[in-house]
């Protein structure tokens, strides 16, 4: 019998590092998506995709908003990084000046994974 899918997020699949995000940021493509923004590089040599996932301060002042959409980019990315198949280094850039609800952002992650997978793959 199969084991069953985990969907989880470890700090393993994190991006940090300055010379991570920076050759991400130099070498990576962008594709848009609904309300986010992905800058994606396919070939960070490891079994598993990394992601990074920024809300701009300059849209949200207050911390606990800022966080709220990070916590709800998170969370879409952890249910449906298996539709990604690569491993990659991902970055997701919130770009709408309000607060979505998590349906609306969920189905943005749907096609920007859709979009990288595409994109990616040739």
């Amino acid at each position: 019998m199969d084991a069953p899918l985990r969907h989880t997020l470890p700090k393993a699949e994190r991006l940090s590092g300055k010379t991570a995000i920076a050759a991400l940021l130099d070498q990576g493509r962008y594709v848009s998506a609904g309300c986010l923004r992905v800058c994606y590089h396919a070939g960070n040599g490891l079994q598993h995709s990394r992601i990074l996932v920024s809300v701009p301060k300059k849209s949200f002042k207050r911390a606990v908003r800022r966080n709220l959409l990070k916590r709800r980019i998170r969370e879409s990315y952890r249910l449906q990084k298996e539709l990604l198949g690569i491993p990659c280094d991902l970055m997701f850039v919130y770009t709408p000046k309000e607060v979505l609800p998590s349906a609306a952002i969920f189905a943005a992650m749907t096609e920007a994974l859709a979009a990288v997978a595409r994109a990616a793959s040739r």
